[in-house]
């Protein structure tokens, strides 16, 4: 997360990032955000300076406001879909190493005619 009103945070990403990736697992997920996006009117740093280097540096990328709470939600599900696709890739990835893929179109069957479902007692029967 860099400040978009200052420049000197922006200069300091290359650095973080070489930071991050030289002590997490490599299997990390980044996005650059640049912050308090609501204070456009003192941006130091343009929107298209962080899409490029997100894009150079293979990052996600969104400008946000914590103050107006813009693109914060967006931002975690962006995060939380890259994570759930790494995971995908690398569980079948697994299953292909030990020949257990699943067959298209098969999934589990769940019988909704459960008699035992049915003899119980709710809150609410008479």
């Amino acid at each position: 997360v860099y400040d978009i009103t200052k420049r000197q945070t922006f200069d300091n990403v290359l650095r973080w990032l070489r930071e991050l990736r030289d002590h997490a697992d490599s299997n990390i997920v980044i996005m650059m955000a640049g912050n308090k996006s609501d204070l456009n009117h003192l941006r130091s740093v343009a929107d298209e300076d962080g899409r490029s280097l997100a894009e150079t540096e293979g990052l996600s990328f969104l400008e946000t406001s914590a103050l107006e709470a813009t693109n914060i939600e967006k931002a975690f599900q962006t995060i939380l879909s890259e994570i759930y696709h790494i995971i995908s890739k690398k569980a079948l990835a697994a299953q292909e190493a030990a020949g257990t893929l699943p067959v298209p179109g098969q999934g589990t069957a769940i019988n909704i005619s459960d008699s035992s479902a049915t003899n119980r007692k709710g809150c609410c029967s008479t």
